[in-house]
Order: C-alpha cells, then sequence, then structure tokens
C-alpha cells in the first residue's frame, strides 16, 4: 500500500516533535517555525507551553519505538486519552474534507497535542502494520513513518541506511584486507 504523506500532517508533526527534541534544537523560535509550517493559527508560545510541547513531544517516541501492535497501539491509545477531547470533519482554505482533532478555539498547545495524537492513531489504523520505527543505525535514533509500498524501512533516511551498508561492508572484511588500504 502506497501512502500520500501530504495527507498525514499529523504523522510528520509527530515524528519532526520528537526528532527535534531529540536534537536538542527544542527552542522557542524553532518550534514556532515548525508549527507554522504545519498551518497553526496563532502558534505564539511563551516558555511554559514549549515546556509543555517538550513533554508531549517526549509522550510521541513510544508509539514509534513500540516493541509489537500491542504495545503501539497502548501508547497511541494513551496519547489520544490526553490529546483529543473532539474528532470532527471539516473543510477550511480551499482544503478537501480532513478530521480535525482539536477546535480552532483550544489553546496551542492543546490543538498540538490532538493532531499527532490523532493523526498517529489513524496512521497505525490505515497502515495495518509495524510502518512507524526508529532508525536501525547504531546512533541515530531519529523516528519517522514508512510510507513506502513495500512497508519494510528501517532507516530515517536513504543517507543513515547507505552509512549502515558501509559500516557492515567493512565490518565483513578480513582484518588483512583492512591493513593492506
Amino acid at each position: 500500500m502506497q501512502f500520500n504523506h501530504d495527507n498525514m500532517p499529523g504523522v510528520r508533526l509527530a515524528g519532526e516533535l520528537v526528532n527535534m527534541l531529540d536534537a536538542g534544537t527544542w527552542e522557542i523560535a524553532a518550534l514556532e517555525d515548525l508549527l507554522a509550517r504545519y498551518l497553526f493559527r496563532q502558534a505564539g508560545l511563551g516558555p511554559a507551553a514549549a515546556r509543555e510541547l517538550g513533554e508531549w513531544a517526549a509522550r510521541l517516541r513510544p508509539v514509534f519505538g513500540a516493541p509489537d501492535e500491542d504495545a503501539r497501539c497502548a501508547a497511541a491509545n494513551s496519547l489520544l486519552d490526553q490529546g483529543v477531547r473532539r474528532v470532527f470533519l471539516t473543510t477550511h482554505d480551499g482544503m478537501l474534507p480532513h478530521l480535525h482533532f482539536a477546535d480552532t478555539g483550544d489553546s496551542v498547545v492543546e490543538r498540538v497535542r490532538a493532531m499527532p495524537a490523532g493523526g498517529l492513531a489513524v496512521f497505525i489504523a490505515e497502515a495495518g502494520g509495524p510502518r512507524l520505527g526508529t532508525c536501525a543505525r547504531t546512533g541515530c535514533g531519529r523516528v519517522f513513518a514508512d510510507t513506502s509500498r513495500g512497508g519494510r524501512r528501517a532507516y530515517c533516511s536513504a543517507r543513515c541506511g547507505n552509512a549502515d551498508a558501509v559500516r557492515r561492508y567493512r565490518d565483513r572484511r578480513s582484518p588483512v584486507q583492512r591493513r593492506a588500504r
């Protein structure tokens, strides 16, 4: 099954929030820029809101790193319980009908919590398998949603996949071959 990544803003936002937090780039200006890219209105954040969203981003990681589907569903259900109060179908700004998981009058923190929680749940249900993951390259740890046709992605990017392939190749070479270079 091929997924249209453009129709999954909640999943993309969840991954970006987790990766931003893990990279140590959790700053108000960067967070506001990220939210603007996801069309959040009135996304002005203070330190308390940024801190709350950082705590929420940390709660998103277990959905990506769950060892099995039961654990993934339990982690997603926990997010839904605490992040989504209302689900409704809407159209706006020339967009096709889509789901919203928060009201426009909710605070930016409530809206940011709702979008990834709902988006991850929909993606898990639609994907029907383990298509959320953590990069397999040692030392990376970035999270991703596998939207490929085959659904067997193990790396956050081609760059990490290639770096890991080079490492495995070098590890397979005999000590004599390694010294000859």
